[in-house]
């Protein structure tokens, strides 16, 4: 297939683009490299084409649809950032929303058969019952959150009105090799690389908020898997099993052999206190299931982190 990958050069979507290749598929990328994206030279795959290019962008971006004639495209173009969107709500809604749009349209006119979105656990907000499933109601409680729950109704409307096909995944906490230690997303890489350097850590809260984590290798897959399973329907991609902040500190303590000095701040802005989600949906239709334990997806990323110059 000829697959176009939006945000392909950024944590997770180099991953996809890895996987696609390796099972394959033909793959171009489209990523501006945006400083707060995640977007690097370094996790482009060289057997990939790749255009830097921005999907606000009208023009651009409809000259790389022209190019490419892609038969699927996968957007994970994003602003991904909590923090950034309750900032710049209208940065998060340019890039969210207006950007989702302007693929979308170019989908329809290039006859592309299906869009495989990158959703996120986000969009429900605090958990009325756990674990999430697909039927639990949506309630974002940041900027982020609202603008992916809007793109979900947006792919629903896109199906109905033009029959562009849809798969949505909605991530829980992904993490492992390539995340950027240096954001203020991601506590897993952010923490490891601090215990690599024998520095500090910032706990929030409590240290006992529990989040769904799952391993960067196992979303891919699932991507993957959603090439051809899947048509029209939503998934949650975790893996069932909540980890907290605190539990993060210990087990790299463990692993590396040091132990990290604490400073403890208030809850950050749209943070949830404990969420995780049933995959069992994913299992079912796209045969999907997370197969990276939580220590080995550790142990992944901080020896990916020790081999960074």
């Amino acid at each position: 297939m000829r697959i176009l990958v939006t945000g392909g050069a950024g944590f997770i979507g180099s991953h996809i683009v890895d996987q696609y290749i390796a099972a394959g598929h033909e793959v171009a990328i489209i990523d501006n490299m945006w400083a707060e994206g995640g977007g690097k030279e370094g996790n482009l795959n060289p057997q990939a084409q790749f255009y830097r290019a921005d999907i606000t962008n009208d023009t651009e971006l409809a000259q790389i649809f022209d190019e490419v004639k892609p038969e699927i495209v996968n957007h994970h173009a994003a602003q991904h950032s909590v923090a950034v969107s309750t900032r710049d709500p209208r940065l998060d809604a340019r890039v969210n929303v207006l950007g989702l749009l302007n693929v979308l349209t170019n989908c329809t006119r290039a006859n592309v058969r299906k869009i495989i979105f990158a959703s996120s656990g986000a969009s429900y907000g605090t958990p009325a019952h756990l674990p999430l499933d697909e039927e639990s109601s949506q309630l974002p409680e940041s900027p982020y959150g609202i603008t992916k729950m809007v793109a979900e109704h947006y792919l629903r409307y896109w199906q109905e009105a033009h029959g562009l096909n849809y798969t949505a995944l909605r991530y829980g906490n992904v993490y492992g090799p390539r995340q950027d230690p240096n954001g203020e997303a991601g506590v897993i890489s952010i923490f490891a690389k601090r215990f690599l350097a024998h520095e500090g850590v910032r706990i929030d809260w409590d240290g006992e908020q529990r989040k769904d984590y799952v391993y960067v290798g196992d979303v891919a897959r699932a991507n993957v898997l959603a090439l051809t399973h899947g048509d029209n329907n939503f998934f949650c991609i975790g893996t069932g099993q909540p980890i907290s902040v605190n539990e993060i500190y210990q087990n790299l303590a463990r692993i590396t052999g040091f132990e990290a000095p604490i400073t403890t701040a208030p809850k950050r802005p749209g943070d949830i206190y404990l969420s995780y989600f049933n995959h069992r949906k994913a299992e079912r239709v796209l045969e999907w299931k997370p197969e990276v334990t939580f220590e080995d997806g550790l142990r992944a990323t901080i020896h990916f982190l020790k081999e960074q110059p």
